[in-house]
C-alpha cells in the first residue's frame, strides 16, 4: 500500500477552539502526524512525499474566490489594527446572499461556518500540501497500486466548495473522488468518522456522478448538526447518489458493523470501481471526542469488511485526536485491510 505524507503538513498549527462558549486548546495539533506516521508504517506503509500537482485538482473542487481568500485572508487579516494571530470570525450570515463583502472580517464569515476552523500563517501551505497527498493518492490508485493512504492533515471532509469548518480547510476526500472520477473510474465515497461529512456531501449533493456515504453519529445532538440525517438523499442528478447513517451515541462495534454492512451494499449497488475512504479514527471509544465506543478490534474488522468489495481503495485522513490508541487504531484498520485484500 502506497502512503503520502509531505513534512509541510505541520506547518497549521491552530491554537485556539471554541467548544460550549469556552476558549479551548484546538485538538487538530500538529502532532497527529507524527502518531499516525507510525501507526501507517506499523501497518507496512511506506510514508513517500506527494509530487505537486499544482492547484487544478484542487480548483476542481472549490472554487477560485474560495481559494483566494484561504491564499490571501492571513496576510490581510494581520492588517487590521489590534487583530489576532488568527482569523476567527466573529460574524456567520444566517444566510449568504449574491452579495460578497471585501472587507477582511466580512470575508472571513462568508468563508468559515464556525469557529473551529482558525488560520495562521502557515494554515494555507499545510492545507494544500494535505490536499497533493489525496492527488498522489489518487494517481497511485490510477497508476494500478490497487491500495493507497494518504495521511491529510490538516483533514478536510467538512470544507465545503467555498467554506472552511470544522479543522477543515481542502476536502481532501472530494479532491481524489473528482480526480478518479476525471480518470473515468467510477468513484465513491465512505466517511467513517465520527462527524458526518457534510462538506463532501455538499460538494457532490447535486451531481450522480460521485456516490457518498456517511456513517457518523446522529446530528441532533452532534456536530455538525445542520447536515448528515437520513433524510438528506441527493438532489436533482444527484438524488439518490448520498446516504446518510447516523447513530445513536455510544455505538459498538456490532452497531458500527451492520451499519457498514449497508454503506457497502450501497456502494456495490452503484457500480463503484474506486473507493475513497474518508477514515476517521474519532469512531474509538477513547477518543477525545466520545461519541462512540469502537474498539480496536473493530477497526481491524472495518478495514477487513471493506477490503472484501475487491475495489481500488484510497484511504484518506480525517479524524481522530490524540489518545494512547490513536496510532494502534490506524495500524488496525490498515492491516484489517491488506490482510484481507
Amino acid at each position: 500500500m502506497r502512503a503520502f505524507l509531505d513534512p509541510r503538513q505541520s506547518l497549521h498549527r491552530p491554537r485556539h477552539f471554541m467548544a460550549n462558549g469556552a476558549l479551548l486548546p484546538n485538538p487538530e495539533v500538529a502532532g497527529r502526524i507524527d502518531i499516525l506516521a507510525k501507526g501507517a508504517e506499523a501497518a507496512g506503509c511506506v510514508l513517500e512525499a506527494p509530487g505537486d500537482a499544482g492547484l487544478g485538482p484542487i480548483a476542481a473542487v472549490h472554487t477560485p474566490e474560495y481559494l483566494t481568500f484561504l491564499r490571501t485572508i492571513h496576510t490581510r487579516w494581520r492588517r487590521i489594527e489590534g487583530a489576532g494571530d488568527e482569523v476567527i470570525p466573529n460574524i456567520h450570515p444566517a444566510n449568504r446572499t449574491d452579495g460578497y463583502p471585501r472587507s477582511a472580517v466580512g470575508q472571513a464569515g462568508y468563508h468559515q461556518a464556525d469557529t473551529a476552523c482558525p488560520i495562521a500563517e502557515g494554515t494555507w501551505e499545510a492545507a494544500y500540501s494535505s490536499a497533493q497527498c489525496a492527488v498522489a493518492g489518487a494517481d497511485a490508485l490510477l497508476g494500478g497500486s490497487g491500495a493507497g493512504y494518504a495521511l491529510c492533515r490538516p483533514p478536510g471532509h467538512h470544507a465545503f466548495a467555498d467554506l472552511a469548518g470544522g479543522f477543515c480547510f481542502l476536502n481532501n476526500s472530494a479532491v481524489a473522488a473528482e480526480r478518479l472520477r476525471a480518470a473515468g473510474r467510477r468513484a465513491a465515497i465512505l466517511d467513517v468518522d465520527v462527524h458526518h461529512g457534510n462538506g463532501t456531501q455538499g460538494i457532490f449533493y447535486d451531481r450522480g456522478d460521485v456516490l457518498t456515504v456517511s456513517i457518523h453519529a446522529d446530528p441532533d445532538r452532534f456536530y455538525p448538526f445542520f447536515w448528515g440525517h437520513a433524510q438528506e438523499r441527493g438532489r436533482g442528478a444527484g438524488l439518490g447518489c448520498n446516504l446518510n447513517l447516523p447513530l445513536a451515541r455510544g455505538a459498538s462495534d456490532e452497531d458500527y458493523l451492520a451499519a457498514l454492512d449497508i454503506a457497502m451494499a450501497r456502494i456495490a449497488d452503484f457500480g463503484a470501481d474506486a473507493l475513497v475512504v474518508a477514515l476517521g479514527l474519532d469512531i474509538h471509544v477513547d477518543d477525545p471526542f466520545r461519541g462512540f465506543a469502537v474498539t480496536s478490534k473493530g477497526f481491524e474488522a472495518i478495514g477487513r469488511r471493506i477490503a472484501r468489495a475487491g475495489l481500488d481503495c484510497l484511504f484518506v485522513q480525517e479524524g481522530g485526536y490524540v489518545s494512547d490508541a490513536l496510532g494502534a487504531n490506524l495500524t488496525a484498520v490498515l492491516g484489517g485491510f491488506s490482510a484481507a485484500a
